[in-house]
């Protein structure tokens, strides 16, 4: 038996797990879970790092008082954020949040250096106003003070592993999400950087999945009670980490990570790079094993959440998504990805207004605003496979979802619908299984990523949505394309 440490941290919660491999099956614990709330402060959103490495902290201190040995500590989060750390070893100030509307107008300023174009065939990245390279560039025009006075920049799990083991390291799937990573070297861009005023040394030493980081400082074992713990690096972004968790047996599938984002896309062996992925605005990410994850990030159930707070008659999630069937089907659709709901002040005003402005039926209650945010993102799913069934190398048969969007059997249905094609769900918590199967793999427990993915199939159930009503949601696809921009 060999106990893992995992840290999985979303936008919105985090957690500690506790992956134990037994006789060829993975088991979890959930050992801790909270929030990770969006700080608002001087009109600026940050992240607190301090309390997510306390959290952290926390759980290794349950791990040490139940005299657990565990044989190693891994960390995903999020992408493209990142943290200063000054010559002093300091934090130097919270990092910000990817939503903070400082980044506004960021591409066209940054496109002033560098050209679109220019930069898309160098990294191969969906152009998104918060990609760290346009964060960075902002924080230069603005003269930051943190930036100015950074020796290290480190990403999120990057600047984890540093608070817990002293060591900078620049891991190959967070650093992917920044747009200045080039794909086919694996290292940062040179030029891109240069424009900026920054240098490829600031970023660590790169690391990939399953390379050991470090161990626990005598600080943190001081701290936590325990002793000198290797911390690998995992696949540091969520999503590769959720993606390496993908129980396929072939390369023959597309994957939905489905969360707070939805990240659509296919595994290959290499990066596209090309006219059509241009123009699509694809992304290309590092995977695990040396694959690149070919992808589209689509705005997710942050439409949901952001509503959730505001609805005061809205029952939990299940009898809400139960109650929003007993409206008619396709009242009304909104683009998911349309810049009105990155980050509004009231999201159920935000969708009114855009349903009111496309010459659409008007949600009037909770029950018809959830049923347009599922059909638009069954609508949206199918928008984005049918891109990526042109640039596949390979035909794509089914889809498999992953995150805590695959329990919404409603709108797991309508995506099978939508997409016409099976959809195979679980496992629910990907990026945890991901991270712990990492750690096994750094441990020589398994081999490659088909190896680790039979375990993960052994081991949870899935469940598959075969399409149906194949001609009402032809139609329905229409009428939505025609108020998609």
């Amino acid at each position: 038996m060999t106990n893992f440490f995992a840290v999985d941290l979303g936008a919105t919660s985090g957690r500690t797990i506790l992956g134990t491999i037994v006789d060829g099956k993975l088991e979890q614990r959930e050992l801790t879970r909270f929030a990770n709330p969006i700080i608002e402060t001087g009109g600026h959103f940050f992240w607190d790092i301090y309390a997510l490495y306390n959290e952290i902290i926390k759980g290794l201190k349950i791990v040490a008082d139940e005299k657990i040995n565990i044989a190693s500590i891994g960390i995903d989060t999020w992408g493209v954020d990142f943290v200063c750390i000054g010559k002093d070893g300091g934090v130097l100030r919270s990092p910000y949040c990817y939503r903070d509307p400082h980044t506004d107008n960021a591409m066209e300023e940054y496109f002033k250096l560098i050209d679109k174009e220019t930069v898309y065939k160098k990294t191969g990245i969906q152009f998104m106003q918060f990609n760290s390279l346009f964060q960075l560039a902002t924080l230069r025009k603005n003269n930051d003070s943190a930036l100015e006075a950074a020796d290290k920049i480190l990403f999120i799990p990057d600047a984890l592993m540093y608070m817990l083991t002293g060591e900078a390291v620049c891991e190959y799937t967070i650093l992917s999400t920044s747009q200045m990573l080039d794909p086919r070297t694996k290292k940062i861009d040179k030029e891109l950087i240069d424009v900026i005023g920054l240098k490829e040394t600031q970023f660590g030493r790169y690391v990939n999945p399953s390379d050991k980081v470090g161990v626990l400082t005598e600080e943190v074992q001081k701290m936590t009670g325990l002793g000198a713990v290797p911390v690998v690096a995992v696949a540091g972004h969520d999503t590769g980490a959720a993606v390496a968790a993908v129980p396929a047996e072939n390369e023959k599938f597309a994957y939905l990570s489905c969360g707070t984002w939805s990240l659509l896309g296919i595994e290959t062996k290499d990066a596209i790079i090309n006219e059509k992925s241009y123009e699509y605005n694809f992304t290309n990410e590092g995977g695990i094993e040396g694959t690149t994850r070919f992808l589209k990030n689509i705005c997710g159930m942050w439409l949901l959440e952001r509503c959730r707070k505001e609805w005061t008659d809205a029952p939990d999630i299940a009898q809400l998504c139960k109650d929003a069937m007993e409206v008619p089907a396709f009242q009304s659709f909104i683009f998911p990805d349309a810049p009105e709901f990155a980050n509004p002040s009231s999201m159920v005003e935000a969708i009114k207004t855009y349903c009111e402005k496309t010459g659409q039926h008007v949600p009037q209650n909770y029950k018809e605003m959830a049923r347009c945010i599922f059909e638009s993102l069954a609508m949206r799913y199918r928008q984005v496979l049918e891109y990526l069934k042109d640039m596949a190398p390979f035909p794509i048969e089914k889809l498999h979802v992953i995150g805590g969007g695959s329990r919404n059997a409603y709108l797991m249905q309508m995506a099978a619908n939508s997409i016409g094609l099976p959809v195979v769900t679980g496992p629910v918590e990907g990026t945890a299984i991901g991270n712990i199967m990492l750690q096994a793999k750094a441990a020589g427990l398994v081999g490659d990523m088909y190896e680790m993915r039979k375990i993960i199939a052994d081991s949870i159930e899935l469940n598959t949505y075969l399409p149906q009503d194949a001609q009402a949601w032809d139609e329905a696809y229409e009428k939505y394309l025609k108020i998609a921009n």
